[in-house]
Order: structure tokens, then C-alpha cells, then sequence
């Protein structure tokens, strides 16, 4: 409730009764606390009119504009005369100026008591700020005046019932007359005393509540939005959009702005009640006056008049300030007229009208844009002009009324303003009807302007500024009302508002719309909020975006939909271009590096990592490249593959630019990354880390096109590249594939002429000139290439998936290198350390070179990146040469096993592998001929069946025949891969004789080693070979061979065989067999085993007995019910802990067969 001024006196109580509309109280403006003068007639009494004594006068302004005041004298003379009455509201402005409150209130309750209450009175006894109490600090700015100067204040709830007078009674002038005294000091000293830190007192609840509030409406008007949302989190206790929680009963003060602009000036608050009065000349009264003697008036004080002449400055301040903004106002408009005129052909607007700016006087202005002068200036809401639509009567009427000047809203923001539209004229009746009756006549037209919707339609913008504002109330309205399928509709109206429109909570609110705008937005959704946010961001630079847009995206950072915070991920990258550097590089990337780390959802985590590699391709700070260094391996190791994907497209590329522009890239990542591999091959001798080795290679292998680019743009010839003349393409195969363009080599150095250019020069560099100077590449082939050998040669040979990784990085490397730098530096180094002599095949020391992954490494990885004839017949070669060193030198065949696993895995090579076999069938050597029968086992499986037919069989058979036993055992795993993976009958025919002549040949009846091979193979391949051919083949001869071994003479052997044919029959019982062959080869096959088992181990025993137990009721079942052709024999275990203790008994036989063999000796 706005205080009152007790010093607004009115003549009488009846004239106040014949002017009801008429204020007798002026209230303080929300804006600067007090009235300002008419602009007609400024606070400067006349000229021949002495200084009143008294500050007593009503600002009440008459018809004429000349106050009219009372001093004292004058009061008690007319009060002297019997023509003359005091009124009872000057006697109670008299009681409550000398601060008679107590004679004031019983004055007051006397009144009510009679029945006559007095406004003055009531408003003040009612208003809690007339009591609030301040100390002895100085009165602020805001505070509220009593009588006679600043009034003590109480608490901010206190009313007259808990107000204790007593305070007021003896010594309740001592603060006022302390602060008189203060008043004399000498000004510097005044100024000391206040500002003296000694004396402060401590800050007040009600006092900080306050500067809290201003505080943070100056951090939101100054857009600090972040500081003022961890401001308001820290006062969490107030509400800081409502200055009415603050507690105090007055008005918003002004700004912090405008406080300081005023602190330690003398010019008086803008917030003090100035009151002036004039003196009258009796000369001038009228005849029927009493004429008096005028009393004499002391003249004032020279304080008080340099303070009415400071306020008066201050007010022209106030004015000159006001017309520079009309003057600049005026300015725009005109040229806003002078492009309607250019753009349009229609006539242009009416001239704008200053009257009502220029004129001193009110009245001089035109009727449509006067406007009331009575009344302090209130600052407009909107800061916009609207088109009233109720019609022309209707406003001239709203104009002429007072109560219409008090209430119109609108009519008061057009107050002062340039006259912007014409005004539509409309063809008047030529009727006599009263304008009431008009009006009345008019309001069954059931026209609605008293709600929210109303009121806007009721009005209509004409300018801007005034169609934004109507927007932004407008919109957060109809958002909800909009089917969620089609709010995207509503994107450009939203940010084209929040762009435009001037309030900052306004423009708050609208973002906060737009990122809530879809409860889930999918990908379409989400690129046209992106869209949109980058195009505000483009058009309000990186202040708004910092303080509008990053918050939005905070508050969403942990949203319940993983869609929102998709969002706020893909926000940060796109956002990235038009942040400041500062933020860029410390909150963005804290806000990413906080959702890779914590987020659940893959395609949250996706998006994080792709902005992250948007703000590594922004950021400047070169401090962060460590932070940067650390996040590519954290996202490296994420378990999403999209995620991983996701860090070699995007993130590694921006991060390696990065690191070149820093002079890094050769210097410290790369090195870094390979100094990793080095640590863990270290650490893991015995269980390498595979996973973790896979991360690092990737990574390093994304950074073969960003090093090659160094190589290019540092090379001695590169001041040389021209894009004149006609400059060849470059090749499709030139460069593998890259997984991204940011990993194209033409991208990287900036265009594919320019990069066909440098490849020219590279190449004549690298054959005719040689590399001197050439640091860059230097770098690469003595310290980069020797440091990767050395690493190959460490790895387990036996890891098809460490071979795999280091030779697909081997094959891009070489290939975006080229050939010529493939064949003179990488081939020369490997091949030196790949001499193929017996040195480098020392099995027994175990660090022969040829046993390890350098020699598959070297062939899938090197020598296969180019496929002409010569390039085939080096690989050809290198593999002959290294199947017959290790044969010759009985060295495990680990690494060509790697090399035709690797190679076999591509069709393009089984010819050129078969090839190399067929060198080793017609070998001279039978160790290089054993060699090669092993190696059709690998290469089998992944040969179509033609060639199985037409090239490998006719070998295998012809090895079959050897002389050499060991030759023909060798064959015996690849005529089993045959029968487990070819369906052609012809051939399983062959494959089938020449396995029967092997088991039924007398000559192999004593082949001890033959039989295990076999044994072996059945076990391996019966599972997924052909029904008939395990029926009829297979298990048939696994019974032999078990009778066989009942009558094995030598205990060694017997073992060997006993434990094959328990692992054979422990495959085997997995699968389907039919109920003859069960019955005359499955079971009396078991219980040959199980007699041997009786002998050799009685744990055995036990698991074959349960075996054969089941078997024999599952066949007695069968002759009873109708049941089906086959059985699975493990399905067929129905006891519990029968199969309990099977499988229990077969997880303890998951060893070697040496420990098998132990198992199975005869107890003493």
C-alpha cells in the first residue's frame, strides 16, 4: 500500500464532497517516489511572490493551473472571522505535521464515534508504514516521510494496535533533532560521518530481503542470468519475482543503477515530497473579501531554497533526458515512414504530431493526443501504441472522462508518445442521441474486452515492438492447446518472439517453451529446435546465447527422457560456433563431459561425444588438450558400439586437428598412444587385455589420414603445389574408405585438387629426391615404423583378434601411404628383421621371429595392400618360404596357421593359398608335405565347394597315398573338416572310401597314432556332419575301435584310446540317433568303454553307467509308446541328480589330454 502525504490539505469537507473524482491524496509513483510537476507549470513560484513560510499546499491543480495554498497566518485569520470555518482535515494535517499522533488518534476516534470519518485520518492510521521505525542511520532513499521529515518505522507487520507510543512521548524528537544537527555540519564532513565504516550498524533482515531483490533484478536486466540463478539458489528462502515478499509496505525502489547514480550526489531523493505554495496579493482579491493585512513572511532558509533549486534541476534533467528519447523516437519513425514510401505505393501515414511534446501548454496540444497532466508519469508496460477497436466515440468518450484517464491502461502508454497510425474516421449519424444512451444501445453488440483474451483482441499492435510483446503474452496461451504432432508448427513464432522481444523474463519463458515445447521430440522434432536455436543464435550473438540458451539447456541435462537430453547433447555442439570462447572451452564442456560420463542412454552419449568433437574443433585453450586427450579414451572404452563409432567419425578427427595446428599430433599423441600399447603388452604377458588393446589401436589407426596430412603439408615440395593447369584425379582405391569425411585426407588438407597436387609431388619426392629435411616423414619411418615392428612382434601369435587389428592397421597405413613409400621403407624394415634362415626359427630359446605375429602380420597386413601380379607372387613366395622353414626346423605352426586363417577369410586369396599348398603336396620334404595336409583343415571351411572339388580333395587323396605314414595321418583332420561342412554327395562318397580304407585296411590296424587322429576327428566333426553318415560311418566304427581297445595289450595305448573315445562319446550323445543304430552300435559301444573304465577310473565309470542306465530305459519307453524316430540322449537324463553329477563329472574332464591320460591310471 502506497504511504500517504498528510500535508494534501483540502479546502473544506464539502469540497471534497463536490469533487469526488478528484485525488486529495497524491500517491507516490512505483518509478521514482514523487510526483512530477505539470509540464505546464514547473515547481517555480511567481516572481513577485515571497517565499512561503510554511510548506503546506495541496497539489491539487485548478482549471487555471495557479495553486492555491494556505499558510498558517492565513489559517488563524480566517479562522479569527465568522464568515471564515476551519475545516476538521486541516486541523488533523495540523495534528499529524506537529506529530500530535496521540491528539491525532483521538481527534480520529472522536470522528468515528460521530460518524464523520475523515479519509486523511483513516488512510493514515491503516497504513503500518507510517510507523515502520528506523534508527539512527540516515533515511534512505525509499523511506517513507512522516511530518516534519523522516518518520520512525517499525517492523513491516506492525499496525497502530501494536505500535508503542511511548516511544514518541518525551524524547521521540531526538533522532530528528540529532539528524538537524548532523545538517549543520559542513558538508565534507556530513559526507564522512555517513559514510564512516565505524558506525554502520549491521544489515537488517527487511534491509537485505531488499538488496537482495535488487541485487538480483540487476543481474537478470544486465544478462547475468547464470549468476542470478545460482544467486536465487542461494537465497532459496525468497521469492524474487514479487517485491511484496521483501516485507516492506512500499513501493519498488529504483534500480541499483539508478541508486548508484544518485549515491553521494546532494541533490534531494527524487522520493521526498516537495511541497510549494504561493502567496496571494489581497489587492487582488475580490470586493466582497475581508481585507486583512498580509502578514509577514520570514524568508527561507538558504538550505531550503538550494534545495527546491536542486530538485527543479533535477526535473530538468528529467526532461531533457525524456525529450533526447522522444527526439530519437521521432528519428526512427520518420525513417520507418520514408521506407513505407519507398515500399509501397499506397499514400503515406499522417504526420507525426509534436504538439503535445512542444507545447508548454496542455491545452495548445491537438485533442487526439493530449494528454492528462494531473496525473505523475507511469512507466508504460507494453512500450507500445495499439489501435483501439471499440470505435471512435467510444475512445473520444474514454478521453473525456476522468475516470477513463485514471483507468485506461492503454490510453496511458500512448500518453506522451509520437502519433504513429491516423485515426480511422467513420461516418456519424446525424442523430441527437446522448452518449449514454449510445453506449448503452451499443453493449448489446456482447462485445467481451474484460478477460486476458478480451483484452488482447480488443486491441490490435501497430508497430513492432507492440506485435512482440502481444506474442509473448499470447503465445504461452495457445502452446498448450496445440496437438503435440504439430507443435513444431509453432517453432519460428516462438523464437522469432523470443529474438525480438524486449523484456528478458519474457524472452526466458519463451525458450523454456521451446525446450518443453514436445514432451519427446524424435529426430525431425529435434533438428528443426536445432535449426531455430542456432538461427537466434546468429541473429542475438554470444552474450544471449550464453545467458538464454545455455540455461535451458542446464535445466534439461537430466531430464527423465532420454529424448530431452538428446536435445540438450546435440544443443551444445550446434551452439558451439556462436558461444564465447571462454565457455566454450569451461561450462559446455563440463555440461558434456558430465553427460558422457553419467548418461545410461546410447544415443544420449552418441551426441555427447559428436559435440564434443564439434567444441575440440572450436576450442582455443590450449590447456584443455589434456582434458580432451583423457575424454577420447573414456569414449573409446564405452560399451556402445554407436557411441565408439561415433568418437572415430567425429571426435578423434576434430581432436587430431587440433593436436596438429598445436604441433602435437607427432610429437605427443601418437607417441602417447603407442607408449599405452607398450604398458599393456608389458602388463599382460600372460592375459592381455584385449578389449583395452582394441581401443588403443582404433584409435591410433584414425589417426593415419590426419598424419599423413602432416606429412604432405610439411614436406620440402609443398610451396611448390600449384592448381594450374590440368591436375589429374586422384584414384577411387587411391585411399581406403574413411569412416567419415572429417576423415578424408582432401578434406583435411582442404580439397581434392589440392591434395592430387601434393600426391604428385609426393610421389617424384619419395623416388627420385629422397626424404632429407623431410622431418615429418622422417619422424614416421625411424621412430614411428621401428617402435610398431617391435610392438608386432610382442603380441600373441595365437590371438586372431590382436593379428586382425594390427594388420587391417598395417593395410591402411601402407595403402594411404602409397606403394612407393609402401615398397622403399615399410617392406625393407620387415624384411630385415625376416630373414628366412633357421636362426629365426630358434623354437627351442622360443624367440624365433618366424614362430611370432610378425611373420601373418607381415602377409595380411603389408604385402596384400596391392594386388597386381608382382604383389601376388612376392606373398606367394613369403608364404612358401615361411611353411617350408618352419617345417624343416619343427617349429610350431602357430604363425602360418595365423596367416591362412587371416587370408582365407577373404575369397580373393583362396586360389593364391591354394596355390601355396599345392607347393607343399609335391614338396620334397615330407615335414613341408605333413605342413601342407594340416593346412587344407584351415582352409576348408571357407572354400566354396568347386574348389573343394576340383583342388583340394586331388590333393588331399594324393597325400592320402604318401609314402611317408605321418603324410597320411595328416590328411585325416581335413577329410573330416570335409564331411562336416560339404553336402555334396559325390564328394562325401570320395571322402567316405578313403576314411574306410584308413579303418579297414589291414595295414592300419596297428597305427596307434592313426587311430587317435581319427577317433579325434569323429569326435570333432560327427555333431554337425550328415545323419546318415554319422548312422552309418561313424558310429559303427567308434564300436569297433572300442571292442578293439578292450584286448589292447599295451596300457599306454589302451589309455590313449579310452580317452578319445570318452570325449567322442560325450560330443556324440548330444545328438539325434536313431533307435537301431542305438541299440546295435551306440550302446554296445558304451559298455566296451565302460568296461575299460571299470579298470582305468572309477569316477568314469560312474558317469558311463548313468549314461547307458538312461539310454536303456529311454529305448524301453520307446517300445512302448509311440514315440519318435530319435532321441537326444542328454534330454533323455530325467533323474535330477543324475544329470547333476554328469555334468559335474564332465566339467572336471574339460582338461588336456595328458591330464586325461593321468586320470585314467590304474589304481595300485
Amino acid at each position: 500500500m502506497a504511504s500517504v502525504n498528510p500535508f494534501n490539505l483540502s479546502d473544506s469537507e464539502e469540497e471534497a464532497e463536490r469533487r469526488p473524482n478528484e485525488k486529495v491524496d497524491t500517491e507516490r509513483s512505483p518509478s521514482d517516489g514523487a510526483p512530477g510537476p505539470p509540464p505546464g507549470n514547473p515547481f517555480s513560484p511567481p516572481a513577485d511572490v515571497e517565499p512561503p513560510t510554511l510548506l503546506l499546499s495541496s497539489n491539487r491543480t485548478s482549471p487555471s493551473g495557479e495553486g492555491i495554498s494556505l499558510s498558517a497566518a492565513t489559517i488563524s485569520a480566517m479562522a479569527g472571522t465568522a464568515e471564515t470555518r476551519v475545516s476538521a482535515d486541516v486541523i488533523a494535517a495540523q495534528l499529524l505535521r506537529d506529530q500530535y499522533i496521540l491528539t491525532a488518534l483521538e481527534f480520529h476516534t472522536e470522528l468515528l464515534e460521530a460518524g464523520r470519518e475523515l479519509p486523511r485520518l483513516r488512510d493514515y492510521f491503516s497504513n503500518p508504514g507510517n510507523f515502520e521505525r528506523q534508527s539512527g542511520t540516515p533515511p534512505a532513499k525509499d523511506q517513507v516521510l512522516g511530518p516534519g521529515g523522516p518518520l520512525n518505522r517499525a517492523g513491516s507487520i506492525s499496525t497502530l494496535d501494536s505500535l508503542d507510543f511511548a516511544r514518541y512521548s518525551d524524547d521521540g524528537n531526538r533522532e530528528s533533532d540529532e539528524r538537524v544537527a548532523e545538517s549543520e555540519l559542513p558538508s565534507q564532513e556530513r559526507k564522512n560521518l555517513k559514510t564512516s565504516p565505524e558506525i554502520q550498524e549491521p544489515i537488517r533482515p527487511l534491509e537485505k530481503r531488499a538488496l537482495n531483490f535488487l541485487v538480483n533484478e540487476y543481474l537478470l536486466k544486465n544478462e547475468y542470468k547464470l549468476s542470478s540463478i545460482t544467486f536465487s539458489d542461494e537465497n532459496d528462502d525468497q521469492d524474487f519475482e514479487l517485491w511484496d515478499d521483501v516485507g516492506l509496505n512500499i513501493p519498488k525502489p529504483p534500480g541499483l543503477l539508478q541508486l548508484y547514480r544518485n549515491c553521494g550526489s546532494t541533490l534531494s531523493s527524487p522520493r521526498d515530497m516537495v511541497d510549494v505554495s504561493v502567496g496571494v496579493d489581497f489587492g487582488d482579491l475580490p470586493g466582497n473579501c475581508i481585507p486583512q493585512e498580509p502578514p509577514k513572511k520570514p524568508d527561507l532558509s538558504q538550505q531550503q531554497q538550494t534545495e527546491v533549486v536542486q530538485e527543479l534541476e533535477y526535473q530538468l534533467s528529467l526532461l531533457n533526458s525524456e525529450k533526447q528519447s522522444l527526439a530519437e523516437q521521432i528519428k526512427k519513425l520518420q525513417s520507418e515512414i520514408q521506407t513505407l514510401k519507398r515500399s509501397v505505393s499506397s499514400p503515406p501515414p499522417a504526420t507525426l504530431d509534436l504538439g503535445s511534446q512542444n507545447s508548454p501548454n496542455p491545452s495548445s496540444s491537438s485533442t487526439s493526443t493530449a494528454c492528462p497532466t494531473d496525473h505523475p508519469s507511469v512507466p508504460p508496460t507494453d512500450n507500445g501504441q495499439y489501435l483501439d477497436i471499440r470505435g471512435v466515440s467510444d475512445a473520444e468518450n474514454d478521453q473525456g472522462s476522468p475516470s477513463a484517464q485514471n483507468s485506461s491502461q492503454p490510453h496511458l502508454q500512448s500518453c506522451g508518445k509520437i502519433k504513429s497510425t491516423p485515426r480511422v474516421q467513420f461516418d456519424q449519424p446525424n442523430r441527437k442521441l446522448s452518449p449514454a444512451f449510445q453506449q448503452a444501445l451499443l453493449s448489446f453488440c456482447r462485445m467481451c474486452s474484460d478477460s486476458r483474451l478480451g483484452a488482447e483482441v480488443s486491441r490490435i499492435a501497430d508497430s513492432e515492438e507492440s506485435v512482440m510483446l502481444m506474442l509473448g503474452r499470447c503465445l504461452p496461451h495457445i502452446v498448450p492447446n496445440v496437438l503435440l504432432a504439430k507443435r513444431e508448427e509453432l517453432i519460428p513464432l516462438i523464437l522469432c518472439t523470443a529474438c525480438l522481444h524486449p523484456e528478458p523474463k519474457e524472452r526466458d519463458q519463451l525458450l523454456h517453451i521451446l525446450f518443453n515445447l514436445i514432451k519427446r521430440p524424435d529426430d525431425e522434432q529435434r533438428q528443426m529446435i536445432l535449426t531455430g536455436c542456432v538461427a537466434f543464435a546468429k541473429h542475438v550473438g554470444p552474450t544471449r546465447v550464453e545467458a538464454e540458451l545455455l540455461p535451458q539447456c542446464w535445466e534439461q541435462i537430466n531430464h527423465k527422457y532420454p529424448e530431452r537430453r538428446l536435445l540438450v547433447a546435440e544443443s551444445c555442439g550446434a551452439l558451439a560456433p556462436y558461444l564465447p570462447k571462454e565457455i566454450r572451452s569451461s561450462l559446455v564442456l563440463s555440461m558434456l563431459q558430465q553427460m558422457l560420463a553419467e548418461d545410461k542412454a546410447d544415443m544420449v552419449r552418441e551426441a555427447v561425444v559428436k559435440s564434443l568433437g564439434i567444441i575440440m574443433g572450436y576450442i582455443d585453450d590450449s590447456d584443455k588438450y589434456s582434458q580432451g586427450f583423457e575424454l577420447m579414451l573414456l569414449s573409446l572404452g564405452d560399451p556402445s558400439e554407436r557411441v565408439v563409432n561415433a568418437v572415430h567419425q567425429v571426435f578423434i578427427p576434430a581432436f587430431a586437428a587440433w593436436a596438429t595446428e598445436l604441433g602435437s599430433l607427432h610429437t605427443a599423441l601418437i607417441p602417447s598412444l603407442l607408449t599405452r600399447i607398450e604398458k599393456l603388452l608389458m602388463q599382460g604377458e600372460h592375459s592381455l587385455d584385449e578389449h583395452k588393446l582394441h581401443i588403443f589401436l582404433s584409435a591410433l589407426q584414425s589417426l593415419i589420414p590426419p598424419l599423413f596430412a602432416v606429412v604432405l603439408q610439411n614436406a620440402p615440395f609443398t610451396s611448390r603445389a600449384r592448381l594450374q593447369g590440368e591436375i589429374p584425379t586422384i584414384e577411387v582405391t587411391r585411399f581406403p574408405r574413411p569412416a567419415s569425411p572429417l576423415q578424408d585426407v582432401a578434406t583435411i588438407i582442404g580439397s581434392r585438387e589440392m591434395l592430387s597436387a601434393l600426391l604428385l609431388l609426393y610421389d617424384h619426392q619419395l623416388e627420385h629426391e629422397g626424404t632429407t629435411g623431410w622431418d615429418s616423414l622422417l619422424w614416421v619411418v625411424n621412430q614411428f615404423l621401428p617402435q610398431l615392428i617391435e610392438i608386432v612382434g610382442r603380441i600373441n601369435v595365437t590371438s586372431s583378434t590382436c593379428v586382425h587389428e594390427f594388420s587391417r592397421f598395417f593395410w591402411r597405413f601402407c595403402r594411404t601411404f602409397g606403394k612407393i613409400f609402401t615398397n622403399t621403407k615399410v617392406k625393407p624394415q620387415f624384411q630385415e628383421i625376416l630373414r628366412l634362415s633357421e636362426e629365426n626359427v630358434d623354437a627351442s630359446a622360443g624367440n624365433g621371429i618366424l614362430t611370432k605375429a610378425t611373420v601373418p602380420i607381415y602377409a595380411t597386413g603389408v604385402l596384400t595392400c596391392y594386388n597386381q601380379e608382382e604383389d601376388r607372387k612376392l606373398l606367394v613366395g613369403f608364404l612358401e618360404d615361411v611353411m617350408t622353414t618352419l617345417s624343416l626346423s619343427h617349429a610350431p605352426l602357430d604363425s602360418l596357421k595365423a596367416s591362412f586363417v587371416e587370408l582365407g577369410a577373404n575369397p580373393v586369396y583362396h586360389e593364391l593359398l591354394l596355390t601355396v599348398l599345392w607347393y607343399g603336396v609335391v614338396h620334397t620334404s615330407a615335414l613341408v608335405r605333413c605342413t601342407a595336409a594340416r593346412m587344407f583343415e584351415l582352409l576348408v571351411k571357407g572354400v566354396n565347394e568347386t574348389l573343394v572339388a576340383q583342388r583340394v580333395v586331388p590333393a588331399l587323396i594324393t597325400l592320402s597315398s604318401d609314402p611317408e605314414i605321418s603324410v597320411r595321418i595328416s590328411t585325416i583332420p581335413a577329410f573330416g573338416t570335409i564331411m562336416e561342412t560339404v553336402t555334396q554327395k559325390e564328394l562325401l562318397e570320395r571322402v567316405k572310401m578313403q576314411l574306410a580304407s584308413f579303418l579297414e585296411d589291414p595295414q592300419y590296424q596297428d597305427q596307434h597314432s592313426l587311430h587317435m587322429e581319427i577317433i579325434r576327428t569323429f569326435g570333432r566333426v560327427g555333431p554337425n556332419a550328415e545323419p546318415r553318415f554319422r548312422d552309418e560311418f561313424v558310429l559303427p566304427h567308434l564300436h569297433k575301435l572300442a571292442l578293439a581297445n578292450n584286448s589292447q595289450a599295451v596300457e599306454n595305448k589302451r589309455i590313449d584310446i579310452a580317452t578319445q573315445l570318452f570325449e567322442a562319446y560325450s560330443a556324440l550323445s548330444c545328438c539325434f540317433i536313431s533307435e537301431e543304430v542305438m541299440v546295435n552300435h551306440f550302446l554296445p559301444g558304451l559298455r566296451c568303454l565302460h568296461a575299460d573304465m571299470e579298470q582305468l577310473s572309477p569316477e568314469h565309470e560312474v558317469i558311463l553307467s548313468s549314461m547307458i542306465k538312461e539310454c536303456e530305459i529311454k529305448v524301453e519307453n520307446r517300445g512302448m509308446s509311440d514315440a519318435q524316430g530319435s532321441i537326444s540322449i542328454a534330454s533323455s537324463l530325467v533323474g535330477e541328480d543324475a544329470k547333476t553329477k554328469f555334468l559335474s563329472k564332465m566339467g572336471q574332464l574339460t582338461t588336456s589330454g595328458a591330464m586325461l591320460a593321468n586320470v585314467f591310471q590304474r589304481k595300485k
